[in-house]
């Protein structure tokens, strides 16, 4: 597209003021609660489609974005009015942040035009066909679920289902709140997710309802550092290219995401740069103890890797650390 037809395709996405012809189109809108903004900005660098060509292939009509709406603030309570009137109807309602409960449950830590954010959020899921949590804040709370602001996410706080709206809650569509975490979601997994619900495709979620499509492999599937990790040739330091969980903190062999299947940018992802993945799609992220070291003891993880059990794990590594390759002890492949 043109830069002038980009300009043309959001007008008419952003406005927030709907003709009768748009009013048959699907609709979004965006609710920034507790967040960074990165999920926002993974969505806006998606590239193939970009969010333009996504949105108006799909027939979305953004009702309101805070990066891309321009309708004043006298047209946007109008948009909030039509849509809890029910005249307005809310096809996906996507939720970047979590939702903050403090102090003691007021939620007054976190408002919109002086009142709690909290309330605009439930008033909002009561309509939507759709309630899409973007992010792991969205999804389980994120940094502030241990702390005073009583942060928890859309229905799930850390890996307990509950979070703000409660197990019941289903949307119009008969379903709970779809979860997309990550640090920030990746912009391709919302953008199949959107495109997998309006064309009428089935979404198999996981026990944290998130699509097994992106959430149901680990980390570590596709990881370049994988043959090492077999062999247990690892690193105590950054900048070789053996494995990095037994020793530097690496989450790739325990945490669910598409990271090595659908890579950032379309170039990379951490394991590949030599940079230990931190579990950001995992409830419990960010976890208690220490990024870029790997709790252990004598030597083996605490946590050992999804699957394995802990006798099978300590005679098999032994085994494939004796039978390494040379060509991995001295690093020769390339990563």
């Amino acid at each position: 597209m043109t830069s002038h037809e980009e300009r043309d395709g959001l007008k008419g996405l952003t406005t927030g003021v709907l003709d009768e012809e748009s009013r048959m189109s699907k609709t979004l809108y965006w609710l920034q609660c507790s967040a960074c903004g990165g999920d926002s900005m993974s969505l806006l660098d998606i590239e193939s489609p970009d969010v333009v060509e996504l949105l108006q292939a799909l027939d979305i009509e953004v009702l309101w974005h805070p990066s891309l709406s321009g309708g004043s603030a006298a047209q946007h309570s109008e948009l909030l009015r039509a849509i809890a009137a029910g005249e307005q109807p809310l096809t996906f309602l996507c939720i970047e942040g979590a939702v903050i409960r403090g102090p003691s449950g007021t939620g007054m830590y976190d408002t919109f035009r002086g009142r709690p954010k909290k309330d605009l959020l439930s008033a909002l899921a009561r309509k939507a066909s759709y309630v899409v949590a973007c992010g792991t804040c969205a999804s389980f709370g994120g940094i502030g679920a241990d702390g005073d602001i009583e942060a928890t996410g859309v229905q799930f706080l850390r890996g307990s289902p509950g979070g703000f709206l409660g197990t019941a809650f289903r949307s119009g569509a008969g379903l709970p709140a779809i979860n997309l975490p990550g640090c920030p979601v990746h912009g391709d997994v919302l953008a199949s997710t959107l495109t997998a619900v309006c064309l009428d495709r089935p979404l198999e979620l996981n026990e944290h309802n998130s699509p097994m499509d992106w959430y149901g492999m680990l980390v570590h599937q596709g990881c370049v550092r994988n043959e090492y990790h077999e062999y247990r040739v690892e690193e105590r330091d950054f900048g070789e290219r053996g494995c990095l969980f037994f020793h530097r903190g690496c989450r790739g062999p325990l945490a669910h995401g598409a990271c090595n299947k659908v890579l950032w940018n379309r170039r990379s992802s951490k394991t590949r740069v030599g940079v230990p993945c931190v579990g950001c799609t995992e409830p419990d992220f960010p976890q208690s103890h220490p990024f870029f070291s790997t709790p252990s003891i004598v030597d083996v993880p605490v946590e050992l890797p999804t699957g394995v059990d802990r006798a099978h794990y300590l005679a098999y590594k032994s085994m494939a650390a004796a039978a390494a390759p040379e060509r991995l002890k001295q690093r020769l492949t390339r990563v």
